[in-house]
Parts: structure tokens; C-alpha cells; sequence
């Protein structure tokens, strides 16, 4: 790229030197086979003709069936997820990216129906506002419902959840991902321990801010681990308030993770801001609070334009910037944001569920470009 701004200069980061930082934002789509949440050649199509993207994370991805809280989210614990994930890693790289799996358990972001009518778990069982996507199997239509009051996991489970995640990590390496990011934020079960909104725990997992941190410590410990401190890397969201987390004391647990995440060498914090109207102001000093402490690489994303991107790479407070919604209908956004090409809108009615339409047949603005240049050319030659 011709580009001579910081967003579209080299970095370096899990051992690749990325071309530019313009990183894709891990984003739900629900389109795996069923039964089994299998993912299938329709997402290698969708993940490959993002391909230009700096480092594509791809949507969160349970990493056990007690995991899941979101109807047609693709798994990593069976065989036929790792040979389902497979297609899509030989894609990506066949494309030349570079491409992190996600790994999460949503906790309390859940729904009995997915777990034969058992509640969700949780730190601790208390009630709060949240709602996740679910397709009634009667109509095969998706909506969104509440969630309940979850059930409050033992000491012994939250370790055999601890496992999962190394497992999980570990298969990731057989499906051929490049590294993993462990969803520690949007009120997730690594986010819900931090937090003492939603973790009124007694044990060695809650109430100081230690014990609050130490679930995700084990969680970066058997990751790291598992396949190198050099391929984990985290997600956190400091100022996420909704879903019952907003906590008087997150910000300086957040800062005190990333003192730990920077002497573990992990391969980058990936820092999700509130997106939303009148969400938390992310803070100029919070980030030199976390830069300080945390000097590898920083991700950041939430509803930046590239003008905003530019600002916070240029000030030091990233080192690359990750783009959700644009990357839906731009196959390939880093093109047409370093040459300041309009952008075309996403169909939200397709996000979630469905098949090709509004998922793999948004158009390329590159290729159809290349594809005017040949006709001009073949047809100078007639």
C-alpha cells in the first residue's frame, strides 16, 4: 500500500511481520453446521476473502457444550470442529493472512436450552439484565431472550474449566490457527470473575482483587502453557458497564492484569471499547495508565473511523486497530481504507444465522477493480 500514514506501516507481532494494522474484530456470525456446531466451507470463504486484513480473530468459539450461549456458534472440542476450523485456517494462509481463534465461555450468557434445561453458570448466582440470540427450533427463527440467574460453579468446576481452555487451545494448534485470543471481555466468564458486580464469590476465586484475578491468570497460565506465551493473547473491557458489570473497582483490576500479561510475554491485550451512544468514555489516561504497564502489542477496537485509528497508533496508545462492522460488507476494508474509498453498508438482518447472503457475497472493491482493468485491457486489444 501507498499509504504513509501509521496505520499502514509494518509491526510486528506473534512472531509475523504484519504488512499494515488494520487488524478484523472478532464478530458473532452463527453460521456453523448443525447438529454439532461444526464450522464449514462457507466460513473459510468468508474468513479467506478477508484475508488482507493485518490479523483476522475470528469469532468467539466455545471451548466445551457448557461454553455456549449463542444458537449456531461454532465450537473447538470435538474432531469434527478441529477438521471443521481446519478449512478455513488452509484458507486464510492460502490468501496469505494471518488468523487468531477466540475462545470462550460465555458463563452466565446463556440459556437453559442449550444445556438440556440446566441453568447457565457463573461465578456467583446473581441475577442481572442480559440477553442472548436464539433460534426457536419450532420456527427456526432467531431472536433475542433473557438470560436467568445462573447457578453458581464449585471451586472444583471452575479448574475443570481452567483445563477446557487448554484443551481448547491446544486443539486450536491441530486446526492450524496461527495463536488464540481468550475472551476475558463483553461480560463473558473470564470477565465475570474480575468483577465484583458479578462475582460474590468466598473461595480462593473472589472477593480480594487477587482472587478475582486469579481465575484469569490460570486461565493465560495453562494457554500460555499449552502452545507458547507467544500465540495466547487476551481481550479485556475496561469500561464495559452493561449486562450487570459495571464495577467500582475494574479499572485497576484491569490495570493489575496487565502488569501479569506483560511479564507473562503474552503476544498482545486486545482492549474492546463500549461502541455504543453514551458508553464510558475510554480515557486518555487510562491508556497511558495500561501502556505503561503493558508494553507489547495493544489491539484496540470500538467504532473507530481512520482517523481515530491513526490518532491512537500515532500517540503510542496501539499498535494495531481492529475493525468489526467494516469488514462485513468490505471484504477487503484495508484497501479501501488506505485509499479513502466510500464504504458499502452491512444488511444487520443477515448478521446472525442465515447462509451466503450477507455473509460471502458482499463484493470486492480490489477485485472488481482488477476485473475493470482486464476488460479495458482485453478490449484495447480488439
Amino acid at each position: 500500500m501507498s499509504n504513509s500514514t501509521s496505520l499502514f506501516t509494518p509491526v510486528a507481532v506473534a512472531g509475523h511481520e504484519l504488512p499494515h494494522r488494520v487488524a478484523m474484530a472478532p464478530m458473532t456470525r452463527a453460521r456453523s453446521t448443525q447438529p454439532g456446531d461444526v464450522p464449514n466451507a462457507m466460513n473459510a470463504r468468508y474468513y479467506a476473502q478477508r484475508a488482507s486484513a493485518a490479523l483476522i480473530v475470528t469469532e468467539a468459539t466455545q471451548i466445551s457444550p457448557q461454553g455456549k450461549g449463542y444458537s449456531f456458534t461454532p465450537g473447538i472440542y470435538s474432531a469434527e470442529q478441529i477438521a471443521g476450523w481446519r478449512l478455513t485456517t488452509d484458507a486464510v494462509h492460502a490468501a496469505g493472512g494471518r488468523i487468531f481463534l477466540q475462545l470462550w465461555h460465555v458463563g452466565r450468557m446463556s440459556h437453559p436450552d442449550f444445556h438440556d434445561g440446566a441453568l447457565p453458570v457463573a461465578p456467583s448466582a446473581v441475577p442481572f439484565d442480559g440477553q442472548i440470540w436464539k433460534v426457536d427450533p419450532t420456527t427456526g427463527v432467531g431472536a433475542m431472550v433473557d438470560c436467568p440467574t445462573p447457578r453458581a460453579l464449585t471451586t472444583v468446576e471452575v479448574k475443570g474449566i481452567v483445563e477446557s481452555f487448554r484443551e481448547a487451545a491446544r486443539n486450536a494448534m491441530k486446526a492450524g490457527f496461527d495463536g488464540v485470543e481468550i475472551h476475558g471481555a463483553n461480560g463473558y466468564l473470564v470477565d465475570q470473575f474480575l468483577r465484583t458486580t458479578s462475582n460474590v464469590r468466598t473461595d480462593e476465586y473472589g472477593g480480594s482483587r487477587e482472587n478475582r484475578l486469579r481465575f484469569l491468570k490460570e486461565v493465560v497460565n495453562a494457554v500460555a502453557d499449552e502452545v507458547g506465551a507467544g500465540r495466547t493473547a487476551i481481550r479485556l473491557a475496561p469500561f464495559l458497564t452493561a449486562r450487570g458489570m459495571a464495577c467500582p473497582d475494574v479499572l485497576p483490576t484491569i490495570l493489575e492484569a496487565s502488569e501479569f500479561l506483560e511479564a507473562r510475554g503474552i503476544a498482545y491485550l486486545h482492549l474492546v471499547e463500549a461502541d455504543w451512544d453514551d458508553a464510558p468514555q475510554f480515557t486518555e489516561e487510562f491508556r497511558q495508565a495500561i501502556r505503561t504497564r503493558f508494553t507489547r502489542p495493544i489491539i484496540v477496537a470500538g467504532n473507530y473511523d481512520k482517523a481515530r485509528a491513526e490518532w491512537v497508533i500515532s500517540n503510542g496508545y496501539a499498535d494495531l486497530v481492529a475493525f468489526g462492522r467494516p469488514f462485513v460488507a468490505n471484504p477487503d476494508f484495508p484497501h479501501q481504507l488506505a485509499n479513502d474509498l466510500p464504504l458499502a453498508s452491512f444488511d444487520g438482518n443477515t448478521l446472525f444465522g442465515g447462509d451466503e447472503r450477507g455473509y460471502t457475497d458482499y463484493p470486492s472493491r480490489s477485485q472488481t477493480a482488477e476485473s475493470d482493468d482486464e476488460t479495458l485491457s482485453a478490449a484495447s486489444l480488439v
